[in-house]
């Protein structure tokens, strides 16, 4: 068996158990590690066996992973996914790994977590869920619907329209370079969100700034920042249209990613911190 065929798949488990690019190719190294030391022959399913082996390294790195980001500076963002995908990678990019789901994930606990991705999203038999967390299918079972309620509460509301979303995004873009901060007003939504991570590393508000008349004021002492060498380009960011922002050096600054609904954008979540940032091309 190729270990290549499966590792798309294994970095996909990995990146939505622990929200971290890094930290999934880690996982998905350690899990090719296990596999050359494994009895390969005897394995019969090594797609299911793999994804068994990642997800317990994901599951074990979790709970580490929470207690460094109850002590991160500000606002703690997934490290995003930019790209510039076909249909096949958009099937793989979905809504599963929208950066503000994503972050809503992390009130979890690792066991709810990492019991309603691989359940809900990697369609995986509780009985097998059970095997990698050390619980019963029914205690698996429970854990899934308290995290599948907790996610319900906290997620924001989102089109899945992409044509909406993407009309969003440049409607946005369009108010907030030209500077008119009514058009900046009306694309955003009355209560929208704005969550800007710089892991205390470079500037960025250390609590989210709700409501449209701030969150526009916030936009228009970025842009006037910005203007100065910086250059924009929308991307794929995490499976929906974003916003990647170079400095003169074509070192990525920053990188937003929006969540939209109705036509008017609810939520966005801007990555400056540089150690997320590293990856993006």
């Amino acid at each position: 068996m190729d270990f290549e065929e499966h590792r798309s798949h294994l970095w996909a488990v990995a990146y939505r158990l622990l929200g971290s690019v890094a930290d999934a190719d880690d996982a998905v190294q350690e899990t090719w590690l296990r596999w050359r030391q494994a009895d390969q022959a005897a394995v019969t399913g090594p797609r299911a066996y793999l994804t068994t082996v990642v997800s317990r390294i994901c599951y074990d790195q979790l709970g580490s992973a929470r207690a460094k980001r109850e002590s991160y500076i500000g606002p703690w963002l997934p490290e995003p996914v930019v790209e510039e995908p076909g249909p096949e990678d958009r099937a793989t990019m979905d809504e599963s790994v929208g950066m503000a789901l994503l972050a809503v994930q992390e009130r979890l606990s690792p066991a709810e977590r990492t019991s309603l991705v691989l359940h809900d999203v990697f369609a995986m038999p509780y009985e097998e869920i059970a095997d990698i967390l050390g619980r019963s299918p029914g205690a698996v079972r429970q854990l899934a619907a308290r995290g599948r309620l907790r996610v319900r509460d906290y997620a924001p509301r989102r089109s899945l329209d992409r044509d909406e979303q993407a009309a969003a995004v440049r409607a946005f873009a369009a108010a907030a370079t030209t500077g008119d901060l009514r058009a900046l007003v009306a694309v955003l939504d009355p209560d929208v969100v704005w969550r800007a991570d710089g892991g205390g590393v470079v500037g960025a508000a250390l609590v989210p700034v709700v409501g449209a008349e701030k969150v526009a004021r916030v936009v228009m002492g970025l842009v006037e920042r910005w203007f100065t060498g910086m250059a924009a380009d929308f991307r794929d960011v995490n499976g929906g249209p974003g916003i990647v922002i170079v400095n003169e050096g074509a070192t990525v600054d920053t990188v937003m990613s929006f969540t939209v609904s109705g036509g008017r954008i609810t939520e966005v979540d801007v990555v400056r911190n540089p150690d997320k940032l590293g990856h993006v091309m």
